[in-house]
């Protein structure tokens, strides 16, 4: 009876949990069914949100060109390859979609991959035995190229795709890298490293757009997708003041010295006076952006490495002394040795101290006397009046270039010693372009102007300018008589007889400038010995109208005991301001002018390939015909314009076809990818060793050029080695 009992009372509770159970499901699906919500949380939200695929569409970064739309950097298309080995993405068994063959895949990859066979052949069957959907093959199947890809494409292997991934390229090489900088990869996003890379980035890397839609299972879009797209705003483009065959020209003759002198470090900047526009900008080392590994200086020498200028500095020195009106020139000193007390040690002039009598103060400018500087200073500018010109210069504070790194010198004028000294270059630090942006003042009538290399900023999509910079004068440390007086003592360092200057002399053109010789300092004390020095010179041309200036610093050159440094810095200085100044078609100022013959170019288009030929040859000009047709279509110079004998001229005719460019400078291979609308890749430095287009191949807008270049001196080192060998 009780059995009974308690089993009717476990039932009746065993009913009510049921019943209770039931309820609450029941209402909880009632509610759902009302609400359309679980937790808060909208059903018809959270499908949509499961069936909607969304991705990001990437904005191109924005280019980056010279002053005449030279592409300088861009983002080239690469790939990324896979390969499918999931046997489920096969719909047709007659025309496998996946990885069929592991063994033929790795065996026709790898040469094209550079890529060991074994390696590849593991990944794909790790893989198949593992059911992945597909692999990759590590940096191996990475930054393809597009001629690489079309080769695997004619392959016709099953299972192989690939990804779009652009990198960044310069197409130029070591062209300006260390003002154009690099940008990197950096979680799937480009993004500047240095340089104008970096000080532009925000308006370089533009802004990523998106498209979400919906789909089902197989990733197929519904009938009504619900389509949102946010369309990518590509980055904007900055134009720079460099000049790209006046870049090239600094390159070349650069690359030129450091492998005959093999200095510590070089410098040069090429800019307007006028505007404060800089045209080239380089420093040995430097380094190739596309190929950073085994990288030897980052840093941009020109603006951020302040050091002891040495003699250059002096035309400030002398231009305080005239803006204070305590100058003669005339005026007798005696040269050689200087002290100020028996507590300070002696300044002394550059010969030893052995100085050359007394001279005039101008003729101790010319012959670059520390003794002079040192008593314009102490005697009769005075040492407070002096440091107020010094910071009227800005030596004090950077130029604000527009560039990133920069960095100020710094001024040691605590003691005697250290004033005196400072007149001469040596204690106090500043940097070459803080020397360039002094030196406008005396280039310029007395209105110093900043120093700027971006020119303007443009949108890729409307090509409206969005910013475009101008000449700014920040200052007048001095007035035009003084410039006027100041340039005349710069002439006399090229042209008088006791200048130190005369290796910087222009055949077709005046020259004003300084030289400098300045001692460097190592552990507390100065280095000795031949070539042990920081030499530079700061010169302009045309003298009476200076349209060009630059800058060059070579240290510690390797030199022979015969040379002294100006060698390398005048062969760098000579070539680079007079072709530079030919190619902006400054008149030039000397009568021996007249004495050089130019080629003025004939009528050239539609004319017979056979007749200009030879007419430009007798003329004494390097001729380049690219093709074997009949008739000139297109020439790397106009009608009319000049060139001086020696001077290469390319000519296309009718039926372009490769030629050998063995030994071309990249200026030269520039002007013929630009004649040709070749997309051109060059590596390495100096002179064209290998090309990829065989001579006589059949060439047309669009292909591809990769060139290899090297230093002459490389291939005469490897003859050497081979001459060994054998």
């Amino acid at each position: 009876m009780n059995k009974n009992r308690n089993t009717n009372i476990m039932t009746g509770i065993l009913i009510i949990l049921f019943v209770g159970v039931f309820l609450l499901i029941s209402g909880r699906f009632l509610y759902i069914q009302a609400t359309g919500a679980i937790d808060g949380v909208s059903l018809e939200e959270l499908a949509e949100e499961k069936r909607t695929a969304s991705y990001t569409l990437d904005a191109e970064r924005g280019k980056i060109y010279d002053r005449n739309g030279m592409t300088l950097a861009y983002d080239r298309p690469t790939y990324r390859i896979q390969a499918i080995v999931s046997e489920s993405h096969t719909q047709n068994e007659d025309e496998p979609m996946h990885v069929d063959n592991p063994e033929e895949v790795a065996k026709k990859l790898a040469p094209l991959l550079d890529a060991d066979e074994g390696y590849l052949l593991e990944q794909l069957n790790e893989g198949i035995n593992n059911d992945q959907f597909q692999v990759e093959f590590g940096n191996a199947g990475k930054e393809i190229s597009q001629e690489t890809k079309e080769e695997i494409e004619a392959l016709g292997l099953s299972g192989i795709n690939f990804v779009e991934e652009p990198i960044r390229y310069y197409p130029n090489g070591m062209f300006a890298s260390q003002i154009i900088g690099f940008a990197q990869k950096n979680d799937g996003v480009i993004s500047g490293v240095t340089g104008i890379e970096n000080e532009m980035n925000d308006l370089l890397s533009g802004d990523d757009g998106s498209i979400s839609y919906e789909r089902d299972q197989y990733n197929t879009k519904l009938l009504n997708p619900n389509e949102v797209v946010k369309e990518p705003e590509d980055g904007g483009d900055v134009y720079l003041t460099i000049d790209q065959k006046i870049q090239t020209l600094l390159e070349d003759t650069m690359t030129q010295m450091n492998n005959e002198y093999s200095p510590e470090r070089m410098t040069a900047i090429v800019m307007d006076p006028k505007t404060g526009e800089v045209l080239a900008m380089s420093n040995r080392p430097s380094y190739n952006p596309n190929n950073l590994k085994d990288v030897e200086n980052w840093y941009n020498d020109a603006i951020s490495t302040p050091v002891e200028p040495g003699s250059t500095v002096k035309m400030f020195t002398w231009a305080a002394a005239i803006e204070e009106g305590v100058y003669n020139g005339d005026e007798w000193y005696k040269s050689g040795k200087y002290q100020i007390s028996d507590r300070v040690s002696p300044v002394r002039d550059h010969n030893g101290g052995e100085g050359w009598g007394s001279i005039t103060y101008d003729e101790g400018f010319a012959r670059s006397s520390n003794v002079a500087a040192s008593k314009l200073v102490w005697e009769k500018i005075g040492t407070e009046t002096y440091l107020d010109y010094w910071n009227a210069f800005d030596f004090d504070e950077k130029t604000g270039i527009d560039l990133p790194g920069e960095e100020a010198g710094q001024l040691v004028y605590n003691y005697p010693r250290d004033k005196i000294t400072t007149s001469f270059g040596q204690a106090s630090t500043i940097t070459p372009i803080q020397q360039m942006k002094a030196a406008t003042a005396i280039a310029n009538d007395g209105k110093m102007v900043k120093p700027y290399v971006i020119s303007k900023t443009k949108n890729p999509n409307s090509n409206k300018t969005i910013d475009e910079k101008s000449t700014e004068v920040v200052s007048e440390p001095i007035s035009k008589e003084t410039s006027d007086q100041v340039m005349d003592l710069l002439g006399s360092v090229i042209s008088s007889e006791h200048g130190t200057g005369k290796e910087y002399q222009l055949e077709d053109y005046s020259v004003a400038g300084k030289t400098g010789t300045a001692q460097i300092s190592e552990n507390g004390s100065y280095l000795t010995g031949h070539g042990n020095y920081m030499y530079s010179f700061l010169g302009m041309a045309p003298k009476e109208d200076p349209q060009l200036m630059m800058f060059v610093s070579v240290k510690q050159p390797d030199i022979k005991a015969t040379e002294t440094g100006s060698v390398p810095l005048s062969f760098i200085f000579k070539n680079v301001m007079k072709n530079s100044l030919h190619y902006l078609d400054i008149e030039p100022d000397k009568e021996e002018a007249e004495q050089i013959e130019s080629v003025q170019l004939p009528k050239m288009i539609d004319q017979e390939t056979s007749q200009v030929k030879n007419q430009l040859t007798d003329s004494g000009l390097n001729v380049s015909v690219i093709g074997s047709g009949n008739t000139i279509t297109k020439a790397s110079a106009s009608e009319g314009e000049e060139l001086l004998p020696g001077d290469r001229i390319i000519l296309v005719t009718d039926e372009p076809k490769m030629v050998d460019i063995s030994g071309w400078s990249l200026r030269d291979v520039l002007e013929l990818s630009d004649l040709m609308g070749l997309k051109l890749e060059p590596m390495g430095n100096g002179y064209v060793a290998t090309q990829n287009i065989e001579e006589g191949t059949p060439i047309e807008k669009g292909d591809y050029l990769g060139v290899e270049l090297k230093p002459p001196q490389a291939d005469e080192e490897q003859t050497e080695e081979q001459t060994q060998d054998n």
